[in-house]
């Protein structure tokens, strides 16, 4: 069996090892990474803005090709304002900030000596191969006597397209996704509350808005132990939940986040060349209106999400087990709900990758971990 699981393992290597170096060929170079790396290089010019701006765009320029940097800067007006108003630049500079555990983790490439674009993007590379390793040892975990399952699986996710969009895309997705696999992994094998904690608060440093996700995951914990165990409030999760709605505030605080409704405005409706020029005015109206008009066009995320709830219903009768497959799928209408863009499915891949992880769950509670069988 081991000499089996060893060859299995090896196999996937190989076949994870080609898909992260085909995301590092095919590395995108986009209008969001001017934000992240402004947001790092400010941290080594705090005091020279505009010699930070121009390294910026500088440093893209002598990677990218002309078609991309051409892209950066005339993706829209606002990009073209950004390119040449190092103050305007600035100012939308917070929308970046706040993602302090992925620019972190760009900083400290970037201090090993790799250029300013190529940290942002090897953040990725490096993590879309740490959750293909993740994902192995979950379903190796799930499925510890069936060694063909983890391999070809795991790969087959990883080859998907929305997922090496993630690794090849300069967001930090495909980085949040590390610390998502690391919770998931740790519900499921029932590690200690404050491991958990750790995992979630990692995932808030990188992006805060999942504090949403952190928040509702220890509000239905706390409840399902109330009710189903010893009826007794369990301190800690508050506490815990307290901690992350304290740190979010304090991250939003600091960089001056100018809010959801800045963020939307700005995403769906008009990107403001000069945010302190014009106010981020909607009505509600016009916001339920682009809402529905989202959510028509979110139709594969929604099937597969349902098809994953409903085979996981199928499958398994625990009710935590139910709880869990419901929570993620709720996360999805959560994030939708603030930010609609049906179009870019990287924001809400990663909760449909874990409804899947609990369906797995439950067909290995369910059919006793597809046990090979020799042929008598």
């Amino acid at each position: 069996m081991k000499l089996k699981w060893g060859l299995s393992f090896l196999f996937f290597i190989i076949g994870l090892s080609f898909l992260t170096f085909s995301c590092y060929q095919n590395r995108v170079y986009d209008w969001d990474m001017p934000g992240y790396m402004g947001s790092v290089y400010s941290w080594e010019f705090p005091d020279d803005a505009k010699t930070a701006h121009e390294k910026v765009y500088s440093d893209i320029e002598k990677e990218a090709s002309k078609t991309e940097f051409n892209d950066i800067l005339h993706y829209n007006h606002a990009n073209e304002v950004f390119y040449a108003d190092y103050r305007a630049f600035g100012e939308q500079l917070p929308y970046y900030k706040i993602k302090i555990g992925f620019n972190a983790a760009v900083y400290v490439l970037y201090s090993l000596g790799f250029s300013g674009p190529h940290s942002v993007l090897l953040v990725n590379i490096f993590s879309y191969f740490i959750s293909g390793l993740l994902l192995f040892y979950t379903l190796r975990f799930l499925f510890p006597k069936n060694y063909f399952i983890a391999p070809l699986l795991s790969l087959f996710i990883f080859w998907f397209p929305p997922v090496r969009d993630m690794a090849q895309n300069p967001t930090p997705d495909m980085f949040v996704f590390v610390f998502l696999m690391l919770f998931i992994i740790s519900v499921l094998q029932k590690k200690s509350e404050i491991l958990q904690f750790i995992f979630l608060l990692c995932c808030v440093l990188i992006r805060p808005d999942y504090v949403l996700f952190a928040m509702s995951y220890l509000f239905v914990v706390f409840v399902f132990k109330y009710f189903k165990e010893d009826k007794k409030i369990n301190y800690s999760l508050i506490l815990q939940g307290l901690s992350l709605a304290i740190i979010y505030v304090a991250i939003i605080k600091y960089y001056n986040y100018p809010g959801w409704k800045d963020l939307f405005y700005d995403s769906f409706l008009y990107r403001r060349p000069i945010i302190s020029a014009e106010k981020a005015d909607f009505t509600l109206q016009r916001y339920f209106d682009l809402l529905l008009f989202k959510l028509v066009n979110f139709k594969k995320i929604t099937l597969s999400s349902l098809i994953l709830v409903g085979l996981t219903f199928y499958f398994s009768k625990d009710w935590w087990t139910r709880i869990l497959a419901l929570l993620f799928f709720a996360n999805i209408y959560i994030k939708f709900v603030f930010f609609p863009d049906s179009a870019n499915l990287r924001f809400f891949l990663g909760f449909v990758l874990l409804i899947f992880i609990v369906l797995m769950d439950a067909l290995s509670k369910k059919y006793n971990g597809f046990q090979l069988r020799k042929i008598a």
